[in-house]
């Protein structure tokens, strides 16, 4: 069976006492995992949730997510990851637009998700994760904790197929509001199956170290089921915080790193990095985001550590090329596709290009996703005769080695967190005074990039940044926000009346 619940529950088997998760000074063995989440099976069979049923999930990096996320799949549910740091209006669409009858929801995220879930009718069991010694009844939602100890830690696994959908990752591609991509059973197997044996290479008691977002398909493929898939350990960061995380690789002594690239780049900039022993360290991957050469080079430098850097999107599982250990690295590639993965550059007449011609990238293969969810006109629009168009620029060399050129689409990525600015124009256009609205993404040495707000104002009104900033501060997730905000008597246009972006971006401020 290729559910992932089921691999939970073969290496709780084989290695019952070995450590899954750790956080801090927190520890479960892979019985207890494995029982957690049969229990959470339990929950959800109670409430009348059936194979196909989606269920939305809104937890931090904490050792609850791998336990309810492994219960929906072993209940034959579909598990849709709610990115904890988004508020009401962004949870809402979630929830709506993916049909989710269930929500579990951590306390520390849950002001705004019941103000959303309040909201979505078709939304039945909000499901709430108190502090550990919370076992009352709640004002809003269920306790999931006296549900859990309620229920019964055996239970017969739901058999999924192959095609099922197991989990749908809310993306917005190239344009729009965020679509949910529907990723089968065997695109999330088999692609944490190939991060386990070739990418991250865990073994049996391995720790990685968990600060992607496990709401991420990035840590969810590439930490947390390639963890699940031959035994290793995870300790768990619930955020990235510089001082902590080098702690934690020290005292867990951390033998493989999955981080984006701002993460590499903070650490290198710690002032007091020669306090922290990181020898314990066999293995550092990157991705989100292109890996600058700078930090390439000074991480290896200075611990010994080549960082191999790979690609992906949502609707690929992520995974589809990576520099994998015993291949040549060179700086600024994104190395080759995975195995069963082909993976070209297409002009756009739609054929091949030549070694170190620029075209968009095009994929095919197992990792590729279902389609997304209720949106036929989108996914014809980026699957083209079986090929997956990632709106993505780039090349390859004459040894096969693919290089991210530019993007095609306007998505921004700051830290390693995918921001799409059509989303923040759509709230910016709310605001009362706003005539006219752009969000473009502005170069930024730690972080990638940064987002810049341009907006004019109606005829007769006034805009001052500030109202803006506090306008988007209460409508939106914090690392969507602006690093400022630009106020113009009219922004550019083309002829057709498209506001220019481009000339936005290298408009310089004063």
């Amino acid at each position: 069976m290729l559910n992932l619940g089921y691999v939970l529950e073969e290496t709780a088997k084989t290695y019952p006492d070995t450590t899954a998760v750790i956080l801090d000074q927190i520890k479960v063995s892979y019985e207890q995992l494995n029982n957690y989440s049969n229990r959470v099976a339990n929950i959800l069979k109670q409430k009348g949730i059936k194979k196909g049923d989606k269920v939305a999930v809104m937890i931090p990096n904490l050792p609850y997510f791998p336990m309810v996320y492994y219960g929906i799949l072993k209940a034959g549910g579909v598990v849709v990851p709610v990115n904890v740091l988004y508020q009401k209006m962004e949870i809402e669409h979630y929830i709506r637009d993916s049909e989710a009858v269930a929500f579990f929801v951590y306390h520390g995220c849950s002001e705004e998700a019941i103000k959303a879930f309040q909201s979505v009718d078709s939304c039945k069991h909000l499901i709430i994760i108190p502090p550990m010694e919370n076992m009352g009844d709640l004002e809003v939602g269920e306790n999931f904790n006296k549900l859990l100890m309620e229920s019964d830690n055996k239970f017969d696994i739901v058999q999924t197929m192959p095609d099922d959908t197991a989990v749908i990752l809310y993306t917005s591609g190239t344009t729009g509001a965020p679509k949910g991509a529907e990723l089968t059973h065997f695109n999330m197997f088999f692609n944490a199956y190939y991060a386990s044996h070739e990418i991250v290479r865990v073994k049996p008691g391995m720790v990685a170290l968990v600060v992607l977002p496990l709401f991420h398909s990035f840590g969810q493929t590439c930490v947390m089921n390639a963890c699940i898939m031959r035994g290793g350990t995870m300790s768990m960061l619930p955020r990235f915080e510089t001082q902590k995380a080098m702690e934690v690789i020290a005292r867990d002594r951390i033998n493989v790193l999955a981080m984006v690239p701002t993460m590499y780049a903070f650490i290198l900039n710690a002032p007091n990095w020669q306090e922290f022993d990181f020898s314990c360290v066999t293995l550092a991957v990157s991705g989100g985001a292109a890996l600058p050469a700078d930090i390439h080079q000074r991480f290896q430098e200075r611990y010994g550590i080549t960082i191999l850097e790979g690609y992906g999107l949502s609707e690929t599982s992520p995974v589809a090329s990576f520099t994998v250990l015993g291949e040549e690295v060179r700086v600024g590639s994104i190395g080759k596709p995975i195995w069963g993965v082909d993976m070209r550059i297409m002009r756009d007449d739609g054929t091949f290009a030549e070694p170190d011609e620029i075209g968009e990238i095009v994929i095919r293969g197992h990792n590729v996703m279902k389609g997304y969810y209720k949106r036929p006109e989108a996914t014809a629009e980026v699957m083209v005769n079986d090929w997956f168009h990632t709106g993505d620029m780039g090349r390859t060399d004459k040894d096969g080695y693919f290089y991210i050129v530019d993007r095609k689409k306007e998505l921004i990525i700051r830290g390693g967190m995918n921001i799409y600015p059509r989303e923040i124009e759509e709230v910016l256009y709310t605001h009362p005074k706003v005539l006219e609205a752009a969000v473009v993404g502005i170069p930024d040495k730690l972080r990638g990039e940064e987002v810049r707000v341009y907006v004019s104002p109606k005829e007769g009104e006034e805009i001052h940044p500030e109202e803006i900033m506090q306008f988007l501060q209460e409508k939106i997730a914090k690392f969507k926000w602006p690093k400022d905000v630009v106020v113009l008597p009219q922004l550019p246009k083309g002829p057709t009346g498209k506001i220019l972006k481009r000339q936005l971006r290298s408009m310089p401020i004063v």
